[in-house]
């Protein structure tokens, strides 16, 4: 498994194509008209895919970016707008987030977005990030995460963002906000998702160490929900759905944004201090070298 994370670092964030117009509503991105037409019960990119089950009103969103499904601008910028479009359709109820790929849910962030750009760059894939999370965390949608694959950083941040997470019962899978590991900071929001999800104590411990738990681990502090056999991953979260989905949506809405709310509200108010934050950070002089230090050393292990 370590030679499939070293093609990608940590973290996540999403990006704004031109087809895209920003919405002042809760902050959100919608999707223009011009993509809506092209709108298809099972959809296809080259890094996502979906197929919608219109008898259930259920999602599956395959995640297919090899080798380790990279949070690429590309990727998050397809991720964005292939669940707004779900978002859109009222038939649809319930997304299942998984990979495609065997081993690995998403190794995170694509460390190459951080290394020698500009700080405009830098800036615009942070914005995606952002709204990959956003989008993801406040959901209408029942959102579950189906970890078929080891899921450390931003890959982490993707299944916390979901309403629930079953995770393949694989000791070569872990999962984590690992980031110190790499010197680099999870910002605030990382922070708070974890915190809402196991408890200040465990993440304070888990973020300053950069820990990733194996699969009971994850279960033990309450990462995840559920541990099932890999074969049985789709079918329980498909099983899972349908509990979820008995009840009234308008209830379950109302009490998840109830819930989620202020975290969603607090980044909202500090988006820009947090892009700022981030570009003055990953662009120092310092952070680069440490960060080509790092790319240096998996080239000579590759060779």
């Amino acid at each position: 498994m370590s030679n499939v994370l070293r093609h990608s670092a940590v973290c996540g964030f999403s990006g704004l194509l031109s087809h895209v117009s920003t919405s002042s509503r809760h902050g959100r991105v919608c999707v223009s008209p011009f993509l809506l037409s092209h709108w298809r019960n099972s959809s296809t990119s080259s890094k996502i895919k979906v197929d919608f089950n219109n008898s259930t009103g259920v999602a599956v969103m395959y995640m297919q970016s090899p080798p380790v499904n990279s949070l690429s601008l590309d990727f998050l910028t397809e991720f964005s707008i292939s669940l707004e479009k779900l978002e859109m359709d009222k038939s649809c109820r319930g997304l299942v987030l998984t990979s495609s790929l065997p081993k690995v849910f998403s190794a995170g962030l694509d460390i190459m977005e951080m290394y020698g750009k500009s700080p405009e760059h830098c800036e615009e894939f942070w914005k995606a990030v952002q709204e990959m999370w956003l989008k993801l965390y406040s959901s209408n949608m029942v959102t579950i995460a189906a970890i078929n694959g080891s899921s450390p950083a931003g890959g982490c941040l993707m299944s916390l963002a979901c309403d629930y997470r079953i995770m393949a019962e694989n000791p070569r899978y872990s999962i984590g906000l690992n980031e110190t590991q790499l010197g680099i900071v999870a910002p605030f929001w990382f922070k708070d998702n974890m915190v809402n999800t196991v408890g200040h104590r465990t993440t304070e411990m888990a973020l300053q160490l950069g820990l990733l738990f194996s699969a009971p681990e994850a279960l033990k502090i309450g990462l995840v929900d559920q541990l099932v056999s890999e074969d049985q991953l789709l079918t329980t979260a498909t099983k899972t759905m349908a509990k979820w989905l008995v009840i009234p949506d308008h209830a379950r809405q109302i009490t998840k944004s109830m819930m989620r709310r202020p975290t969603i509200d607090k980044l909202m108010s500090n988006r820009e201090a947090d892009i700022q934050n981030f570009v003055s950070f990953i662009t120092k002089d310092s952070i680069q070298k440490s960060i080509g230090m790092y790319l240096e050393m998996l080239k000579r292990r590759k060779g």
